[in-house]
């Protein structure tokens, strides 16, 4: 069943979420104020560039109608092991992030930010090739909340995923080197034994 969310004068189709099956515990909300500051740094990149001067009265009506769509159809939602971001009206991507593979929650936010309340949030991994976040995003409600929720998520997980304590883990690795050891020294005494052996036997 298809539902509907309702932004403004916007009404888009509210897509699924492809999170493999994992329970959602939980998932972000986006502040509607996150348009105007689009709108904004959309207008702003336009004056800058001077030849984009003339497309501001175009960029205001027609940015206004594809932000309302891009936000109605921008997810976020933390699972047990991962993170999953959808975005996108066009192109629709999704981006599955594990937990474990997280290095940092950043939080920023500039002047239009601060103005209009909200503030970003950068999903920083490990083994990122380039310089910057994997994944930004602007506008969560309660990002310090969100932020909190994920890293503590994380923690669980990576506590829960020895299957053993560490000191049982720890004592089964040394029996099991000191196991190996004993073997090989045994059978270096057999093969010096049987060395020993063979010269007996050709005098």
């Amino acid at each position: 069943m298809t539902t509907e969310s309702q932004i403004g004068d916007v009404v888009a189709a509210d897509p699924a979420l492809h999170t493999g099956g994992e329970p959602i515990l939980r998932e972000a909300t986006f502040n509607p104020r996150v348009r105007t500051y689009w709108l904004l740094s959309g207008a702003l990149v336009l004056t800058v560039s001077l030849v984009g001067i003339p497309l501001l009265l175009l960029w205001f009506p027609i940015g206004n109608a594809m932000t309302g769509r891009y936000l109605a159809r921008l997810r976020c939602v933390l699972t047990e092991k991962n993170l999953h971001v959808a975005r996108g009206v066009l192109i629709r991507q999704e981006k599955t992030v594990p937990l474990d593979k997280i290095t940092d929650l950043g939080m920023s936010h500039g002047p239009i930010m601060r103005h209009l309340g909200l503030r970003a949030l950068s999903v920083e991994t490990a083994g990122q090739s380039d310089q910057g976040s994997l994944i930004k995003l602007v506008g969560i409600e309660g990002t310090e909340d969100f932020r909190a929720a994920v890293l503590a998520q994380r923690e669980r997980m990576a506590g829960a995923t020895p299957s053993v304590s560490p000191v049982a883990g720890v004592s089964v690795d040394r029996g099991g080197a000191e196991s190996g050891r004993l073997l090989t020294e045994i059978r270096d005494v057999l093969l010096r034994i049987e060395r020993r052996l063979d010269r007996d036997a050709d005098r």
